[in-house]
């Protein structure tokens, strides 16, 4: 098995998955990818200071109003990951995923040593400054990562699929 972490900033669409596929259509052994996808950490948000957000009414109220807004969000990017997933299955490949609150380096860095992957792509909108400095995930993960990392930009064909981040 050739194990592909696949790093995703938004939902894989169908042009992006076949894109991703397509890297891999020579390899030998069965492809499994395995998806991260960011997902905002409303907690770690409002513990960074925009509690303000939430000010008004009493702290138990707040904390509740918090936690709804994050299992929204959560569950936003289930919907998001899922059907990300269902695009690479449609091209033949095994495919599976996990949203993540967590740095998404840190997260890559993990799962790669988990599934022992052999390879990283990231996926993500053009970050012309971040790239610039060197701080954008690739460059991080080249830094990070003893596999191959590649950086692919997202196609933009037509409207975006909602997004959980």
């Amino acid at each position: 098995m050739y194990d592909v972490v696949l790093l995703v900033e938004e939902e894989l669409t169908e042009p992006d998955a076949l894109r991703v596929v397509q890297l891999h259509r020579d390899v030998l052994d069965d492809v499994r990818y395995h998806l991260v996808l960011p997902c905002d950490n409303l907690a770690a948000s409002i513990d960074a200071g925009l509690a303000n957000l939430y000010a008004m009414g009493p702290a138990d109220q707040q904390v509740e109003l918090a936690a709804e807004a994050q299992r929204s969000v959560d569950e936003q990017a289930a919907t998001s990951l899922g059907r990300s997933i269902r695009r690479l299955t449609a091209f033949g490949r095994q495919a599976d995923g996990s949203i993540t609150h967590e740095r998404p380096i840190d997260a890559v860095r993990e799962l790669v040593k988990r599934v022992d992957g052999q390879a990283v792509v990231i996926l993500t909108r053009p970050h012309v400054v971040a790239e610039f400095f060197r701080a954008d995930w690739s460059a991080q993960a080249r830094r990070h990562l003893g596999v191959p990392v590649v950086h692919l930009l997202e196609q933009s064909n037509g409207p975006r699929p909602a997004t959980a981040s």
